[in-house]
C-alpha cells in the first residue's frame, strides 16, 4: 500500500472543501488589510486620469487654435493671390483699351492725313 491511511471519498471532499474556506478566509483577511492602500491607489488612478484627460484637453485645443490660424492665414494668402489676379486681370484689360484707343486714334489720325492730302489734290486741280 502506498498510503498508510485510508483516503475515503467523504475524507477527500472534507479536505478539499477546508481547504477551499481557508482560502476564502485568507483572501477576505488579505483584502480588508489592503483596502487603505487601495483606497490610495484609486485615488492615485484618478487623479492619473485626471491628468491625462486634461493634457488631451490641451493638445485638442492646440490643435483647434493652430488649424485656425492656418485656414486664416491660408485664407489671407487666397484673398492676396486673387487680389493680385483680380489687379492683373484690371492692369490689361486698361492696356488693351489703351492699345484699342491709341489704334482708332491712328487710325482717324491717317484717314484725316489722306482727307487732308485728297482736299488739297482737288484743290490743285481746279
Amino acid at each position: 500500500m502506498r498510503h498508510a491511511r485510508n483516503n475515503e471519498l467523504t475524507d477527500r471532499r472534507s479536505a478539499a472543501a477546508e481547504a477551499k474556506a481557508s482560502l476564502l478566509t485568507a483572501y477576505r483577511a488579505a483584502k480588508t488589510a489592503d483596502e487603505p492602500s487601495q483606497a490610495a491607489r484609486q485615488a492615485e488612478r484618478v487623479s492619473l486620469v485626471e491628468a491625462r484627460e486634461a493634457r488631451r484637453a490641451e493638445r485638442e485645443r492646440v490643435k483647434h487654435e493652430e488649424r485656425t490660424r492656418l485656414e486664416t492665414l491660408a485664407a489671407q494668402e487666397q484673398a492676396a493671390i486673387e487680389a493680385v489676379a483680380a489687379a492683373e486681370i484690371a492692369a490689361r484689360q486698361s492696356a488693351e483699351n489703351a492699345r484699342i484707343s491709341r489704334v482708332v486714334q491712328d487710325e482717324a489720325a491717317r484717314k484725316a492725313e489722306r482727307d487732308r492730302r485728297y482736299a488739297a489734290r482737288k484743290a490743285r486741280q481746279a
